[in-house]
């Protein structure tokens, strides 16, 4: 299962990431106060890759302290920005 590459980068921007391009593309979640959180992921600047294979959405996940399911949800859209900060407030991450 690939999921497309804008997508998830369209997904986080939506969601309350942040971008800093650099070597890479990284996405940093801030909380609704403005505060950076530990929340953090990358895709590759490349433009080879237009897709992200089920290994890398996993790791992705793990990035933005979520199992696999709640990541694509948070990146198609049935989880909401508050929603997703409420499940960081709740593990203590933010």
């Amino acid at each position: 299962m690939a999921t497309d590459k804008k997508t998830v980068e369209n997904g986080l921007l939506s969601k309350g990431f942040k971008l800093s391009s650099k070597d890479h593309r990284y996405f940093v979640y801030h909380a609704r106060d403005g505060k950076k959180s530990p929340c953090m992921t990358k895709t590759s600047h490349s433009p080879k890759e237009k897709s992200l294979d089920r290994a890398r959405i996993g790791q992705m996940a793990k990035q933005c302290r979520l199992n696999t399911a709640e990541f694509m949800d948070l990146i198609e859209c049935p989880m909401d920005r508050d929603a997703y900060e409420h499940l960081l407030v709740k593990k203590g991450i933010v």
